[in-house]
């Protein structure tokens, strides 16, 4: 295990170890003057990387919209973010690994010849909570006013910051965003529909950032029976539905009870959700 420092944690910054707080990057760094970077999120559960495969397929996706060369083949990338899961204690981690374009003169236009800023780190992995599981959590709609690439992991967030903001300021844990009358995502997680038993996702597209969840739970959806359709969903439909949930990398799969302080179906967690919520519980357990 890579020693760590109590209370300093250890950072991977291009190619070196150091603890958190002495941590440095230049100010001409083009993520920090122009949010020109990607990042991915990889969930640990027992020490375990979860969907590692599919999170670096995600990572070098983003990589090649943006056109920054993946500084890592897949074997590198997966060295790094074992030794970054032994700096720490925690037997479920998230590791969160950042590329940027690199060091430059400020410029839109991309430079040449800059070598990309590689950093990565872990946190402790607070699982959601019994009682998040069990009554699940509010949500409000809004309007989707971000820009038109969101399949790419981008540092650029403030969009998602302000509708993360949006419902914080609403007494809500997530919102349900619509561009141009049909279902988008929420400001951190993909949004599933459940209405008369079938599973509904919006497709996946250059409006949303297609979760690795998306792919997992769709699977899980195929292996317990549960009749699935990957379709625009209409916001009435989302306002019928009989169940509502979220997933992504930290919040895993959680049950959506009010929209706009409204129940949805019964306002309690669905059998489609239980059902889920199993498997996913399966999947871990047999990491």
């Amino acid at each position: 295990m890579i020693a760590g420092i109590t209370g300093d944690p250890l950072v991977y910054l291009n190619g070196d170890f150091t603890p958190l707080s002495q941590a440095k990057i230049s100010v001409l760094d083009r993520g920090f003057i122009f949010g020109d970077g990607v990042y991915e999120v990889v969930p640990v559960y027992a020490r375990k990387p979860f969907r590692m495969a599919q999170h670096l397929e995600r990572l070098a996706r983003s990589l090649a919209a943006i056109r920054i060369p993946n500084p890592h083949g897949a074997a590198e990338w997966q060295d790094l973010v074992q030794q970054l899961i032994d700096t720490s204690g925690a037997d479920d981690q998230f590791v969160y690994l950042q590329v940027t374009r690199g060091v430059a003169k400020r410029d839109h236009a991309f430079p040449e010849h800059v070598v990309p800023t590689v950093f990565g780190m872990t946190s402790p992995f607070a699982r959601p909570s019994a009682v998040q599981r069990e009554n699940g959590v509010q949500a409000v709609s809004m309007p989707d006013e971000r820009w038109l690439h969101c399949e790419i992991k981008s540092v650029s967030l403030l969009g998602n910051v302000l509708a993360r903001q949006f419902a914080v300021d609403r007494g809500a844990q997530e919102v349900v965003m619509f561009r141009d009358g049909f279902l988008s995502e929420g400001s951190s997680s993909n949004i599933w529909v459940v209405k008369d038993g079938r599973l509904l996702a919006p497709l996946k597209n250059h409006l949303i950032l297609e979760g690795i969840r998306y792919g997992f739970i769709e699977e899980m959806a195929a292996a317990r029976g549960i009749a699935f359709d990957m379709r625009p969903i209409a916001q009435s439909e989302v306002a019928a539905a009989d169940e509502l949930m979220l997933s992504s990398a930290t919040k895993e799969i959680l049950p959506i009870v009010s929209l706009d302080g409204r129940p949805v179906g019964n306002g309690r967690p669905g059998p489609v959700y239980a059902r889920l919520r199993q498997g996913y519980d399966e999947a871990i357990a047999a990491l």
